[in-house]
């Protein structure tokens, strides 16, 4: 099982947000020194957020993302990726896969081009709000559900994604395993995101087939033992 240690980056701090809204936003402090943090308990790979970016806002991530990516790990990102020439400056960053949510519904044709010049270093963001595919920084839902998106998504050739329950996110309430599991139906690798809050969490991912595990608040609270993950999951 993969696990992705999350690191969400907004003003340039590492933050944790509560059901994706940025007015319920707590500090973690700097992002690099989270990414050592996690390197030294066994991390493989990051999952590194421009939540400034989702927000649509203009932010310095890329020169956070590059000190990321120099300590030598591998990093997964998303947020603010809305064009082609955003993608291709994220993986130029450092970036070894570009997660896309927004520009799947707002600009399919970009969607398409990225996954035709990436292929696998393409990941599917499945964000759902009610079933409905989240997006804008889970500000707006669009007309098609997360699932049948991760359909499409697998028919152009994108294998992996993150699923996240908007309803769950940061709330360390437990993951939506039915709904999770439910997704791999549409013939994706399926990584879970939000509400994740133990290792018991874990284990039950893992016995349902879940491909991997994104985690957040339950790492920075110290609720579940990132180290102790590593050696019994990945």
């Amino acid at each position: 099982m993969k696990l992705f240690p999350a690191i969400d980056i907004l003003e340039g701090r590492a933050v944790r947000l509560l059901y994706g809204k940025r007015e319920n936003a707590t500090d973690y402090g700097d992002p690099v020194d989270c990414a050592k943090r996690w390197i030294d308990c066994g991390a493989e790979i990051l999952h590194v957020v421009n939540l400034s970016g989702a927000f649509g806002e203009e932010s310095r991530f890329h020169v956070v993302l590059e000190k990321i990516a120099r300590l030598g790990v591998r990093v997964q990102s998303g947020g603010g990726l809305r064009s082609f020439r955003a993608v291709s400056e994220r993986f130029e960053a450092g970036a070894d896969r570009a997660v896309l949510g927004t520009v799947c519904v707002t600009a399919p044709e970009v969607f398409e081009a990225c996954v035709a010049r990436y292929g696998n270093k393409i990941v599917a963001g499945l964000d759902a709000k009610d079933g409905m595919l989240a997006v804008k920084g889970w500000t707006e839902t669009a007309d098609v559900s997360a699932f049948e998106f991760g359909k499409r998504a697998h028919a152009l050739g994108v294998r992996d994604a993150v699923f996240t329950d908007v309803s769950r996110d940061g709330a360390l309430t437990g993951v939506n395993l039915g709904e999770t599991v439910r997704m791999a139906d549409t013939g994706l690798n399926i990584i879970a995101s939000g509400g994740i809050k133990s290792l018991g969490d874990l284990a039950d991912l893992q016995a349902r087939g879940v491909y991997g595990a994104v985690l957040g608040r339950a790492i920075y609270t110290g609720d579940l033992d990132f180290a102790r993950a590593v050696k019994e999951f990945a």
